[in-house]
């Protein structure tokens, strides 16, 4: 059975994003250049996700250029778009790469977006699993809100789509740790 995987804000072909910073000052990302920083996540994408597997790609794909698309053709699985702030050309440039594009999706009672949504939504759904952030996290109280996980390639592991089943592991620690340290002793 095919496995399922998340990834969001690859930025495929986009030479600012190696020149972005965390809060701390450091590079948001490690490469100099995006040539090494797509040939890396190509490279990485491929050793996790088969042919066969699906992947949900929550938005800012590629970009500035539309000839940053074609990376998508090196990408192994079976790719669904929800489409970002930064997906912006036409949407038959995508479905070249893309079974499908969407604005969101909802899989086992979480809906999958690229912009978190609303705090007075995310109550309708078991959580939101989004992008867009790239290193940060919805806060709530000043803690990570265990409601919204951001699959922000920042977030990922090798900069690699990550498992939905991995994904629904963190959301499940987060929470307990979260109740834990919101109870009353």
């Amino acid at each position: 059975m095919p496995a399922v995987f998340l990834v969001s804000d690859t930025h495929f072909g986009h030479t600012n994003i190696c020149k972005f910073l965390r809060d701390d000052g450091t590079k948001l990302r490690p490469w100099d250049n995006s040539t090494e920083m797509d040939e890396d996540m190509i490279k990485a994408w491929n050793s996790v996700v088969s042919p066969r597997d699906k992947v949900y790609h929550l938005g800012d794909v590629a970009m500035p250029k539309k000839r940053s698309l074609d990376i998508l053709g090196e990408l192994n699985g079976d790719k669904v778009l929800i489409k970002g702030n930064h997906d912006t050309f036409k949407l038959s440039d995508y479905s070249k790469f893309f079974r499908d594009i969407r604005a969101y999706h909802i899989m086992n009672k979480y809906i999958l977006s690229h912009v978190p949504i609303h705090d007075e939504s995310v109550g309708r759904f078991a959580g939101n699993i989004h992008g867009h952030l790239h290193h940060r996290r919805v806060l709530r109280n000043g803690k990570i809100d265990p409601r919204y996980n951001c699959v922000s390639v920042e977030h990922l592991p090798n900069y690699a789509p990550i498992l939905f089943e991995k994904v629904l592991d963190t959301i499940k620690k987060e929470t307990d740790e979260y109740e834990d340290s919101n109870s009353i002793a």
